[in-house]
């Protein structure tokens, strides 16, 4: 279903994005493609993979807030594709029918949506591919940079085995190989823990399902022995949960280390508790903020602001306006500092009765 919207403005901070301002040239304006927009379309698509609780958490609302304090004329229509690309098909082709200018698009599969990509622009529409980039004639590319995300993980990792890393075996739970930010994720990490710690086994994570993960998990435990895993790597904080529910029904005491990224709440829990050794922070707001400016600014037919048009490392994005923000490692002597700071949580959310003790001690009160 489709959620249609004229946001309203609210008072909220500004955010401003550390990159300079570089002018885009004609061919990422909407005007450009001759298509079938109608001239007066004040319309805005939100096409949200709906992969994990954050994107009608965090990103979708955000999203709406700020083209509305933008544009207060523009219309914001919204769905999420319930991690299924036939339905993500339909609902741009939905968008197409409905005449909106631009989609900001949160792909469920890269490749498979190059055809919708290019109806789009057929059809005189921008498209913004948002936190994951897709196949196709794009307009614009808003995401976090996918190797620093990898760096920061494996650098974490690195610090947590401590004099042990020479020695140790770990096992890698990807992401889904069909989300190109997966991949990035991979190549950064391995960047940094390639030649420094044994990698025993290696997963694909189907779908980001943290089911699947858990799955992987026990396979790799089987595999190599109980007693023979040092420290996990976890592309973001749903595999981790898979991962540590599987470390725990082998009965693994101290659990190893385990990575993450997306700082859901959960994740955080688990980092205080100390079964999850980080996590990586990616402030939505940011993001989102960003690809809100770029929608409304292909609208009104100006340079994106904040964006460069060089190629963006390792995405293959050459030429398209492109803005990649800074990621944000977090460990247990951080979160009041990060994620607290920001807003995303309160104490009060994070420390629930369950995790009193635990947040007692890592100075989490009050």
């Amino acid at each position: 279903m489709i959620r249609r919207r004229r946001p309203t403005a609210a008072l909220v901070a500004g955010l401003v994005l550390a990159s300079a301002l570089a002018a885009c040239g004609k061919a990422a304006q909407v005007e450009e493609t001759g298509g079938h927009v109608p001239p007066d379309s004040m319309s805005v698509g939100v096409l949200l993979p709906g992969s994990t609780n954050r994107w009608e958490q965090y990103d979708r609302p955000l999203l709406e807030r700020r083209i509305g304090e933008l544009c207060p004329a523009c219309t914001v229509m919204s769905a999420s594709a319930q991690q299924d690309v036939a339905i993500q098909h339909r609902q741009i082709d939905s968008m197409i029918t409905q005449g909106v200018r631009v989609i900001i698009l949160g792909a469920v599969d890269s490749k498979s949506l190059r055809s919708s990509v290019e109806k789009a622009r057929e059809a005189g529409i921008a498209v913004i591919a948002y936190d994951r980039l897709v196949e196709g004639p794009i307009s614009g590319y808003v995401s976090f940079d996918g190797a620093q995300v990898g760096r920061l993980q494996g650098e974490a990792l690195l610090r947590a085995l401590g004099d042990r890393a020479g020695d140790a075996q770990i096992v890698m739970m990807n992401g889904d190989p069909t989300d190109p930010n997966s991949g990035w994720f991979k190549e950064g990490a391995l960047s940094v823990l390639q030649d420094r710690v044994r990698i025993g086994k290696a997963y694909d994570t189907a779908e980001w399902r943290p089911l699947n993960a858990h799955i992987n998990m026990a396979g790799a435990i089987a595999s190599l022995g109980a007693d023979r895993i040092d420290g996990v790597y976890s592309a973001n904080d749903g595999l981790a949960s898979g991962i540590i529910s599987a470390l725990k029904a082998a009965k693994i005491t101290p659990l190893p280390p385990v990575t993450g990224q997306d700082a859901e709440l959960a994740g955080i829990q688990r980092i205080v508790a100390g079964e999850q050794y980080m996590t990586v922070y990616k402030p939505f707001r940011l993001e989102a903020d960003a690809a809100a400016e770029m929608a409304v600014a292909l609208i009104r037919g100006e340079p994106p602001p904040g964006a460069t048009t060089g190629a963006a490392d390792g995405t293959g994005t050459s030429g398209v306006p492109t803005v990649l923000l800074t990621p944000i490692s977090v460990t247990v002597g951080n979160i009041r500092d990060t994620v607290v700071k920001d807003g995303l949580y309160t104490i009060d959310q994070i420390c629930t009765p369950k995790y009193a003790a635990a947040c007692e001690k890592a100075g989490l009160t009050g």
